[in-house]
């Protein structure tokens, strides 16, 4: 049984939603893990999945030659791995493009740049097949800039480089809406930069990832695996004071963490905290 956590949600709050039928495994960058593997390769069905992989937040000489995704998804069972790549929004915007896509059941976003895969599919037929494959109950997954590329707000998407947190490209991929995703956050020092973003954008909920550490993203409720933090960032929390623990010593900070087998309600902006199970009554 689970019970809501205590934060609070302003009747002006947008609420976050995250896919009807299909899932999210967005991982924040690094190593990823077996068991977020697993969990990607067993919601897109396992042996019998059909995967696109996207490397297109990739550089151009480096799409090519790095197939180690690829090769772990063959190495996972997966028989059907297909990749699918164009910098041209004009090609993404074709029935010829997207046929794989109408076929799969998951897709893969490699990291890199985010705002290379913004540039090539958002406002495409791509795009929109993209969120059909969830609507039918696939999986979407993606590590680093395949994380942030998820949110409906692009946060480090500039062209000029990834420390300008707020660039010239600002719209993600919607996948899961009214919220801005970051990356690396621990493994690179970066946990206090979604904070100061989120006082200017109070309607969006900021989730900040760290390596090997991945949400999987049902509806309105995500759960952490992997082997990390996940930092939620929720403006009608800033009174509070940071919390630097899990969601088990509340979260009433600016921002506050959640561990490995943690959920977080989307919708009401609430940890779910597991009710510790009651004391057996002493025997006479």
């Amino acid at each position: 049984m689970f019970i809501a956590g205590t934060a609070s949600v302003s009747a002006q709050t947008a609420n976050p939603v995250g896919p009807e039928k299909g899932s999210l495994v967005i991982v924040g960058g690094g190593n990823v893990g077996p068991e977020i593997w697993a969990r990607f390769v067993e919601l897109a069905g396992g042996a019998n999945a059909s995967i696109i992989y996207v490397p297109t937040a990739g550089d151009d000489s480096t799409i090519v030659k790095n197939n180690n995704t690829v090769k772990k998804l063959q190495e996972l069972g997966v028989k059907s791995v297909t990749t699918l790549h164009t910098r041209d929004p004009k090609v993404a915007n074709t029935d010829k493009f997207v046929e794989p896509i109408r076929k799969a059941t998951g897709v893969w976003f490699e990291g890199g740049r985010q705002w290379k895969i913004a540039d090539a599919y958002l406002g495409t037929l791509t795009q929109k097949e993209f969120k059909a494959l969830l609507d039918r109950g696939g999986v979407i997954g993606g590590t680093s800039a395949g994380a942030t590329i998820q949110g409906s707000y692009l946060f480090r998407g500039d062209t000029k480089g990834n420390t300008v947190l707020v660039g010239d490209h600002i719209q993600g991929l919607d996948f899961i809406h009214n919220v801005a995703i970051d990356q690396h956050i621990l493994k690179r020092n970066r946990q206090f930069d979604l904070l100061s973003f989120i006082k200017t954008r109070p309607d969006l909920l900021g989730i900040g990832i760290d390596e090997s550490t991945a949400i999987v993203v049902h509806q309105n409720n995500f759960e952490v695996i992997g082997a990390s933090y996940v930092a939620i960032y929720d403006a009608n929390n800033f009174a509070g004071t940071v919390k630097n623990i899990s969601s088990d010593s509340g979260n009433n900070g600016p921002f506050y963490y959640l561990k490995k087998g943690e959920k977080f309600d989307l919708l009401n902006r609430k940890a779910l905290i597991e009710k510790p199970a009651a004391k057996p009554a002493a025997s006479n």
